[in-house]
């Protein structure tokens, strides 16, 4: 009898819903970095001094974890953002 070299795929795993993800260790201290800042402001560098990565920022704002705060015409590509109801319940 000859071995079938066919392979059983398992179904798809449902995606989370958007209100069941939870953020990555990054985003996490990242979001955590607004919470003791006036108005939730969310830092632009990390505690080593680089730059907080842009995916990191898009990401958050995607799942509504943070949201521009303000435009900075003299850095127009620093998005300067402040962490929302919703970043503060993820990280409280």
């Amino acid at each position: 009898m000859q071995q079938s070299n066919v392979v059983k795929l398992k179904p798809p795993r449902q995606a989370r819903p958007k209100s069941d993800r939870r953020p990555t260790k990054v985003q996490r201290t990242w979001l955590q970095a607004g919470l003791d800042q006036p108005g939730g402001k969310l830092p632009l560098f990390d505690a080593r001094g680089q730059r907080v990565k842009e995916r990191t920022i898009r990401s958050c704002l995607q799942q509504g974890w943070a949201e521009p705060w303000f435009y900075n015409p003299i850095k127009p590509d620093w998005m300067v953002c402040k962490l929302t109801d919703a970043g503060r319940s993820v990280v409280s």
